[in-house]
């Protein structure tokens, strides 16, 4: 009988057990399951570039409007009508938005609010009961993060949720791990609430590629990414493109910002053809500040000890700002900054990073 105890007892499922139990059971896709089309919600002429369940993204370098961009996305969304080149219409019960600003001061997300209402037809003196606008500048990355699982756990209608600033749920951009959560909570939050989020990004000052480890997630991960960008032929004109489209493309548009301070088409240019970025094929192509970029990530403020250990540390700090490569270039790639850049120094078994003074001073103060 003291046997046959043991034996019961041995079979007996743990909670953890039943927990994967049930994630194992409701992820298994069966065919004789059905499914239906995400719900398309916003479209750029016939080509559709935000669903339900999904997130995409915009970006662009400092100045490129891309908040005014964004501003004509969620007036689109609010008022069911086209805004730019943009059309939206949100399903019943999914017409709330949720702007989630983490950069601006509460004086500019004022403004911002002001401009999508008058972009909507709505009056700019009633809160609209179907736009939220919340500022989270002076709160950490983790409060952000709970701020805005709280605001969607009360399921209060969300079919949209803007998040520009979405480099500030992170407190490094280059983290692995931490893109790697964000990213998760963008599909997750996406997944469970059946809405989409927009996430606002920045571009690398020094070439077109997305910024940080986030970036790289972002465009491997997000249905769309939208990149908007100062016009070749006149600077007060920005250009809207497709880095990124599981759609079919859509023809590239250009807007300008009216005397009335709103964003409007600028029917009079017509789109450079913006080439998407294209990997770069030599790592003597990359700028002096790209490599530094890399190097402080990847070195930090203290050597390296051993060869393989400074090539692990390169490849995921140079694949952060765009240049994925394999052994044999980073290979190359190091003897390149040791011996033609200098910036890497190897001493006996370490290797340092010379970084500049500017940058000595920061880890100081660190």
């Amino acid at each position: 009988m003291e046997n046959e105890r043991k034996t019961d007892r041995s079979k007996e499922t743990t909670p953890e057990e039943s927990r994967l139990s049930d994630i194992l059971s409701s992820s298994q896709i069966r065919a004789t399951d059905t499914y239906e089309t995400p719900p398309q919600i916003i479209w750029i002429d016939n080509s559709t570039i935000a669903t339900l369940g999904n997130f995409s993204a915009s970006t662009g370098k400092a100045k490129s409007k891309k908040t005014f961009n964004v501003s004509a996305i969620v007036a689109a969304s609010l008022a069911g009508k086209q805004v730019l080149n943009y059309k939206a219409h949100l399903p019943e019960g999914k017409r709330r938005i949720l702007y989630v600003d983490t950069e601006q001061s509460r004086f500019h997300c004022h403004t911002v609010l002001e401009r999508i209402l008058r972009l909507a037809g709505l009056p700019t003196t009633v809160d609209s009961e179907n736009l939220d606008f919340i500022c989270l500048r002076e709160y950490s990355p983790a409060t952000r993060i709970e701020v805005i699982d709280y605001a969607l756990a009360q399921k209060k209608g969300y079919g949209l949720v803007i998040i520009d600033g979405i480099r500030d749920l992170m407190l490094d951009i280059n983290s692995t791990s931490e893109s790697v959560e964000v990213i998760n909570k963008m599909m997750e939050w996406s997944s469970i609430y059946d809405l989409h989020i927009h996430c606002v990004l920045h571009l690398n000052k020094g070439d077109n590629n997305v910024r940080g480890h986030i970036g790289t997630e972002m465009s491997n991960k997000a249905e769309t990414v939208l990149v908007i960008s100062r016009h070749s032929e006149n600077p007060a004109c920005s250009e809207v493109h497709a880095l990124h489209i599981r759609e079919k493309e859509f023809k590239p548009f250009v807007f300008t910002v009216d005397e009335s301070g709103l964003p409007v088409i600028a029917d009079n240019y017509v789109c450079s053809d913006t080439p998407k970025p294209k990997q770069r094929t030599s790592f003597m192509d990359l700028s002096i500040e790209q490599h530094r970029e890399a190097l402080s990530a990847a070195f930090g403020d203290k050597p390296i000890r051993g060869f393989d250990n400074t090539l692990q540390a390169l490849m995921p700090a140079y694949e952060a700002i765009g240049f994925k490569r394999g052994r044999s270039i980073m290979i190359k790639l190091l003897q390149y900054l040791t011996d033609n850049l200098k910036l890497v120094i190897k001493r006996d078994k370490l290797f340092y990073y010379d970084m500049t003074p500017a940058e000595a001073i920061l880890f100081d103060e660190e």
